[in-house]
Formats: C-alpha cells, structure tokens, sequence
C-alpha cells in the first residue's frame, strides 16, 4: 500500500485582513495610473517587483518568470533553494506546485473523457462502488469544479490525527475509509467550496480509468510530451539535483518545515517543477497542443450551481479577473513550505508564474504586479454612485469550520467590508451590486424587484460563499 499525501487548499481561500486585503486594493490602485515600460526599463521594472520578497526578507527564495508571446521578458531567480547548505536558488530550482497540481488532474481527466475510457457525468460510484454518497448524485464534474460538496481533508480530525504529511505508513485505504464516513458539507450542486478531496478522488479515478499511477500517467502523457524535463511528480523528485527546501518565517528568519511523504494516488498536490516547465505547460495548454479543441473550452468554461448562479472556477483552474480588472486563467498553491502562482492571461498571451519555497501571503499580489507592468493601463477603480442603505448591514452563511460573517458600512471612502470582525476595508465597485477585493467578487443579490439586499454572494475563485441578511 502507498503512503498519502494531500495539497492545503490555499490560496484561494480567505485572504489575511486588514493587510492583504488592503495591500491588493492599493496595488489595484497603483497598478491603474501606471504606464507600461518598454525593454530595459520594463526588465528594471519587472526585476524589482519579482525580487521585493527576498529583498525585504518575506521569502527565502522566488523564481518567477514572465513571457509574452515568444519574448521572455523576465526569467530570473532571487535568494536560496537551501539554506542550510547556502544554495542559491537558480531559474532551474525545482519547487512543490501543491495545489496548482490541480490543473493537470483536470487536464488528464479530460485526456482520458477524449480518449472515451470515462465521461464528465459518470456517477462516482462507477469507479469508487462503494462511496458513500449519502443520496446526493455526484459525477467527476462535481469534482472537477468543487461542487460536490464533500468534505475537505483537512478539516478531518482523523486524518490530522493520523499526522499523514508525516506518516510513511499511513495508507490511500485509512484516508478513503475516514473520508467515507464523513457527512457532506452541503448538497451537492448549491455551493462552491474548496476541497482537495474532490482532486484525491479525482487522482484515484485517473488511476482507475488510464491502468496507470497517478505518478506516471502525469509523466509520461503530460511532462514527456511537452518536453518538461524538470517536471515530475515529488516523489520522483527525491534525487533531482537543486530542489529547494521548504521553509516558514518567524520574525524574518526562515524555519525549515519537514519534507512531506508524497507517495500515492494524489491529483490535489504533489507536482514539482521549474518556472519554465511552468511557462511551457502554459503556452501548450491555452495553445492547443494538450487538449483537443472541444475539452479545452469545457475546462475554462465555469461552473454553474444548480440554481444557475455563474462561478468563476472551472475545472482546475479559476477564470476571473485579477485586481487590476485584466481577465485571467490561472491557480495557486500553497502550504508545507511553498507557495505558487501561475496565471495566463488569454488577451496578451502573457504567461506569469511565481514559485518560492516559503509562504508569503503576497504571492498573488506580486502576480498581479508583475502582469499590471506588461499589459495596458487597466480601468481606474469607480466609486459606488448607488443607495448605500440597501446593502448596510450584516451577512452571515455556512463555512468550513465555521460560519463566515461580513459586516457592510457606509464610510466616506466608500462601502466598507469587515471579514468576521476584521477592520472594515472599502472596496472598489465593479458594477450594479458587485465590489471587488483583489482578484475576489462580493455581490449583493435580493429576493425581490426592489427593497435592500437579502443575501451577499462572495466569491474568492475557489470558493462561493452565500451568505444571508441578518
């Protein structure tokens, strides 16, 4: 039996506040009244933003990379794969993808629905017999887009219990048994929130479907086809020469985290790569050479709920629009040391893609500043022009752990949003009921034709939070 390994469902997830929150309104901001530099300056540019974590000693090391079309505007890296033995990092450092593993789980899914070895509308059960369902009709869909409601790994008291990050000896058996005792969140189809154990599934079905490991069938369709020679499933990464450590930070200096067991079924983390394997897979799989036409439309067409609420996640991916307003294709991951972020940005063809072996939570930002530096001015932020009083007030709805409340006020500077009791943030305004924080929509929805707002609709890409009017 194999070992397990599972991916923290980060970052599209609750964002820090005040800090964050802040931190992308003003890089939106910032970002609106810049002018695009051209060569050398744009480099110089792009150099500062790409290197200000290691710099400012947030992160231990970053390699990001940015290409537009076939010019490479920026490759480089910044501060150390290892540091206990002094390692700088280099742009051929190998770092854990974690949760961006996704979009090759959903890639390979769809592989095999071209190759007609499964279809998105199998029930679950016509490749696990014996999963609990529990009356709800789940199919490789639901779980491609997060909508099945089943329960998230890591809030499963016996798993943590069971250390399994840790656990060499832990089975994909003791995971399946506990994640087929657990109750659903919520029916399948009315929700969206993030939960690995739709991709684990997901990575035992590919197995099931393909005759193939999770591990080689990645390999061997994906990575050798593209020629990602740097790219492998991290347990096949072991030997690989120059492969980062992961590291936290406490008071500015880095603590090494423990290497995680990453053998077994798994399609919601466990790839490791280089920002250039990263910026390949990019280019071939929004350029056509990994899907065929028809299966890549469906895996960037989002999802619906069954009351036809519009997501912004798809199938492995999120397909939304960044801080800045420029419309994106992209994941991230996040956890055991290492953060990631990968966006294509279909207008530009313009790849970005930041990997570092540490957990800043500016990632994301740092992203969007580099993508803000290559592409047109964006549109500047609005001030919201209508009657504030049918939003004011306090929405409450389910979520992981526990229910999320988000306060809305009145402010000089604008509708103002408090996330379970943090500082209240204004938020640009989008347009009629939308507000957007970062790369998050926040909507105001009513049950009737006019009269204020019934229910506050937050959706971080991942996640779609309803919450309702207290």
């Amino acid at each position: 039996m194999n070992a397990v390994f599972f991916a923290a469902p980060r970052p599209y997830r609750r964002a820090p506040c005040p800090i964050l929150c802040g931190l992308l309104v003003l890089v939106s901001i910032g970002a609106s009244s810049a002018i695009a530099q051209t060569g050398a300056a744009l480099e110089q540019q792009l150099d500062s933003i790409a290197g200000a974590g290691v710099r400012e000693n947030r992160a231990v090391g970053i390699v990001a990379a940015v290409v537009k079309g076939n010019d490479t505007l920026l490759l480089k890296a910044y501060g150390k794969a290892v540091v206990e033995s002094d390692s700088a990092a280099t742009v051929d450092t190998v770092f854990q993808l974690n949760s961006d593993t996704k979009q090759f789980t959903a890639a390979a899914i769809l592989q095999l629905r071209d190759q007609g070895k499964l279809t998105l509308d199998d029930d679950i059960t016509k490749w696990l017999p014996d999963f609990e369902t529990r009356g709800n009709k789940v199919t490789l869909r639901h779980l491609l887009n997060h909508t099945s409601g089943i329960a998230e790994l890591g809030g499963m008291q016996e798993l943590r219990a069971m250390r399994l990050m840790r656990n060499p000896t832990a089975t994909r058996d003791d995971v399946y048994k506990v994640i087929n005792r657990y109750p659903f969140m919520f029916p399948t189809g009315t929700l969206e929130i993030y939960s690995n154990t739709n991709f684990w599934l997901l990575g035992l079905i590919i197995e099931k479907a393909s005759g193939m490991a999770y591990a080689d069938y990645v390999e061997q369709k994906i990575f050798e086809p593209l020629g990602m020679t740097r790219s492998m499933y991290c347990t096949n990464a072991e030997k690989v020469a120059r492969r980062a450590s992961g590291y936290g930070m406490r008071s500015g200096r880095p603590i090494l985290v423990p290497p995680i067991v990453y053998t077994g079924a798994q399609g919601s983390g466990g790839i490791c790569t280089t920002a250039e394997d990263v910026i390949t897979w990019l280019k071939a799989l929004h350029g056509g050479k990994v899907l065929t036409p028809k299966s890549y439309a469906e895996m960037i067409k989002p999802a619906t709920l069954n009351d036809g609420t519009r997501l912004r996640y798809s199938m492995g991916l999120i397909v939304g629009e960044d801080a800045n307003g420029s419309r994106f294709i992209g994941h991230g991951g996040g956890g055991f040391g290492f953060s990631s972020v990968t966006r294509w940005y279909p207008e530009a063809k313009l790849a970005v893609v930041v990997l570092t072996n540490s957990e800043p939570d500016e990632m994301t930002a740092v992203t969007e500043r580099l993508a803000a530096a290559v592409l047109p001015a964006p549109r500047p932020p609005r001030s919201f022009t209508g009657d504030a009083a049918l939003l004011v007030g306090s929405y409450k709805g389910f979520s992981p752990g526990k229910d999320m409340v988000i306060d809305v006020t009145q402010t000089p500077q604008g509708i103002a949003f408090s996330f379970d009791g943090a500082v209240a943030v204004p938020l640009p305004w989008v347009e009629t009921w939308t507000f957007r924080r970062g790369s998050e929509l926040l909507t105001f929805r009513r049950s009737t034709t006019s009269g204020p707002a019934t229910e506050l609709r937050f959706d971080t890409g991942g996640d779609h939070f309803i919450l309702k009017r207290q």
